[in-house]
Formats: structure tokens, sequence, C-alpha cells
């Protein structure tokens, strides 16, 4: 039997991060990968998605300049179909056709062992695949998530569709009804109505995006609306049928009905069969493993997981930053997560970006919350691109004098949240923040405002 200074469970963004840094630092490794190697965010999710979603905002910016008489020849934007076609053919593309031989490949040429099947672990130190027993020293664990499927009256897998199924298709739908108002849900409402889809998204939560401030939430909402998308906040599927068409029945006695029903309302950890039980691990709350700083699984001693599964933050930077410290660690080199300033992103036009906490979140943890915003609207940038919309929300504590949460809507949020991102990780004071120079005209000047509203405040206070 041959045996790896690490076998790491599954192909994903943290175990690719975990067998290369280790490979490059002459540990011997091997990938154990059911499906592509690369995981979901290549093939089915990032990638595609945001491959998509550019082409339905090209789409939508087109007939945007039509409306204002921008264009002098007007392109004919009368069959989203013939569009989504295009695009889908080039998201096949940017998706590597669904093909991981290159990344295989990449592995294979650092030494990493790669073996396709369904690890199982057999006994300490053993993992079998099909049949087939390596042994390892220490054990990744990266097997990502897979999408829940609510327990709804008559809601089954094989007639709904998830997000692979979205970004795998070459048609597009005549009406769709999405459920779940989470980023994946919010995304894929956009992109299919910008393209020509009549879209539903139902939200049993009160806003979209609840985890987020609700002023975000709201303004998304409202963009949604102008898009033609019904949103339906508030709303409790009790039943679906799923013969031809689709229809869901709300609690308030609603029929909805459309072509193709989107299941989004979250993810669990792929953690069945793995032969947890013969090292006496016990999944935490939600199923996810229990991890500490260094990302190893509690009680447990040369077990560590990264990713989805960790439940800690369900994104690709995420798990890539686990596999990092994984790594560090295994290398001899003391390394600890630090979770505090994990950016979080809704790709929509325009994009919502959030990192820390939302001022609910933070007085619900007992800090001393303080908030100043701005509207996005308000900047030169703005002006000089006739937007309309958009906002910054600052929260922070008043007794640390530090930012510790920062959420966004507008054009490119997903970028200009790293000045909050790297605010929060590096604990700067308000006071410092306040007097940074932004380039103008910028998105960026968004921050100077409220962070001078926040530096008086405090500033008052101290007094």
């Amino acid at each position: 039997m041959e045996t790896y200074d690490a076998v790491v469970l599954g192909g994903g963004s943290a175990a690719e991060t975990v067998a290369m840094t280790l490979a490059e630092n002459g540990k011997s490794v091997a990938v154990v990968e059911e499906r592509l190697v690369g995981g979901e965010c290549p093939y089915f999710a990032c990638m595609p998605s945001k491959a998509m979603l550019h082409s339905a905002e090209i789409r939508h910016q087109i007939s945007v300049a039509q409306a204002a008489g921008a264009v002098s020849h007007p392109l004919s934007l009368d069959d989203g179909r013939v569009a989504y076609r295009a695009a889908a053919a080039r998201r096949h593309e940017i998706a590597d056709r669904l093909d991981d031989s290159g990344r295989v490949r990449e592995l294979q040429e650092l030494g990493i062992a790669v073996h396709r099947g369904r690890g199982r672990i057999v006994r300490p130190g053993v993992v079998e695949i099909d049949g087939r027993a390596i042994g390892w020293i220490d054990l990744v664990i990266a097997v990502g998530s897979a999408v829940d499927i609510p327990e709804i009256e008559g809601l089954h897998r094989k007639a709904t569709w998830t997000s692979e199924d979205v970004y795998t298709a070459t048609e597009l739908p005549d009406s769709v009804i999405v459920l779940g108002g989470g980023p994946v849900g919010c995304e894929t409402a956009q992109m299919l109505a910008r393209f020509g889809s009549k879209v539903t998204i139902v939200q049993r939560a009160p806003r979209l995006i609840p985890e987020e401030e609700p002023a975000v939430a709201a303004a998304l909402a409202d963009v949604f609306r102008q898009d033609a998308i019904d949103v339906r906040l508030g709303g409790k599927v009790v039943r679906a049928e799923l013969r031809g068409d689709a229809a869901v029945f709300l609690s308030d006695g609603t029929r909805l009905t459309a072509t193709r029903l989107v299941v989004a309302t979250g993810r669990s950890p792929r953690l069945e069969g793995l032969g947890l039980e013969t090292l006496n691990i016990r999944p935490g709350g939600g199923g996810f493993l229990e991890v500490d700083e260094r990302c190893r699984v509690r009680g447990q001693a040369h077990v560590w997981a990264a990713g989805d599964i960790t439940g800690i933050a369900l994104y690709t930077h995420a798990a890539k930053y686990q596999g990092r410290v994984i790594a560090a660690n295994l290398l001899g080199r003391e390394a600890r997560a630090d979770y505090r300033a994990i950016p979080r992103g809704v790709y929509t036009e325009p994009a919502v970006a959030c990192v820390g906490l939302s001022s609910d979140k933070a007085r619900e943890r007992g800090h001393d919350v303080a908030t100043a915003s701005m509207e996005v609207r308000h900047t030169a940038r703005a002006d000089a691109t006739g937007l309309k919309s958009g906002q910054l929300v600052l929260v922070a504590d008043r007794w640390q004098r530090t930012l510790i949460g920062a959420a966004a809507i507008g054009p490119h949020a997903e970028e200009w949240i790293g000045e909050a991102v790297l605010a929060i990780r590096a604990q700067i004071t308000i006071d410092v923040l306040a007097d940074v120079v932004h380039a103008f005209p910028t998105f960026s000047e968004t921050y100077e405002p409220p962070l001078q509203e926040l530096a008086a405040l405090m500033a008052s206070s101290k007094k």
C-alpha cells in the first residue's frame, strides 16, 4: 500500500491549494476526486455564472442605451433565446468545456497522485477508493457541499433545476420561479430576467440576502423590480406540482407557475459515506465539520478540513484561504485562520459586496455600534456615468474605534469593498481611515463622508 504525507479527499479549490503547496515543498500528496478536479467553481458555479451575468449585463446596457437614444444603429434585442445560446457557448469555453484534464495534468506535473473515485476512510491512516487502499500521515477533508432540496410536498430533485442545471443549459426558459433569495438565487434571477425570461423570486425571509444590511438588501430588491422580476418576500412554499410546467403554492394561497423551478435555498456538506465514524468524528451543528483556528478537525491530531464542509464561509476564496492555513501548518509554519474580514459578494448588476458584521449581528455580539452611510449617486463618478442608485453602509465599534463591518451595492462594489476588507483585517483606526485620500473621480470616494462622520462621532463621544 502506498502511503502519502497527505491525502486530500476532494479536488476543489481548497484541495488544490493544499495539495499544490505541499507538493511544491517536497511532500508526497494524493488527491481523491470522484467528479471534476477543480470542484464546482470553474465548471458549474463561480466562472460560468459570472460569464453569463457579464453577457446579461452587456445586453441590458445596450437596451438602456437604445431606450435613451444613445445608440444610433440599434441592435435587435427582440429574441433573448438567440443571445442566450451565444452566451452559453461562450460560458462553455470559460468553464473549460467541463473538461478537467488540464487541471489534472497540472497536479501530476507537481508529482501529485490523482485518484478518481469516492474516497472512504476504512481505518486510521487508510483511505479506500473503489477497493484500492492508500495510506496517509495527514488527511485533509475538502469534499465540498451539495444543494439542499427543501422538504416541501411535491418537490423532488429530478423535476427541479439547481444552479448546475442553470449554468449548463443552452436554452433560455420562457419563465422561471427561483426559490431562495441568497446570492445564488439573486444572481440566477437577474441573469435569466435580463435575457428575457419571466422571473419570480420567492424568498421565505422578509428580505433578500437576509444576513446583510437591510438598506442594501432593499436596494437590490428595487433593482430587481426595475428588471421586471416579481419579488415575493416572506413567501413560504407549502406545496409544489411538477408535472409539465412547475407550480408552487404559497402559504397565503397564492399559486405561481413557470416553465422551470430553480432551487437555491442552501447547501449541505457532502459527508455521507466518508467513513468519519471510523475516526470517531461527529459533525457539529448543521452537519458541518468543526475545526479549530488551524483548520484541524476538533479532537483529531492528523485530520484537517477546509471549504464548504466547515460551514464557516461558503466561498471559493475562503476555501483557498483555509487551504493555505492547513498547508502552512503541515509544513511546520504556525498559521491560524482569521475570518473577521472574509468578503462576501453577490455579482448582480449593480453588485453587492459585504465584509465583517452587519449592524444587527454586531449588536447581537455586544459591540457598541455606530453606523454611517452614503448613497453612491452623490459621488462625482456617479454624476459622470449617470448612476442613480447605490449605497455604502459602514459599521464601527465606538470603544475599539475601528471598522467591524461594511456593506455596499453599486458598480463594481466587489472591487472597492477591498478597502473595508483591509481596514477590518488590520484593525485600522477610524481616524486613519478618515484621513485616506481617494482618487477623483472614483466610486471609492463613497467612503469619505461616512468615515468622517464616524470619526467626528467618536471624537465627540470621547469627550
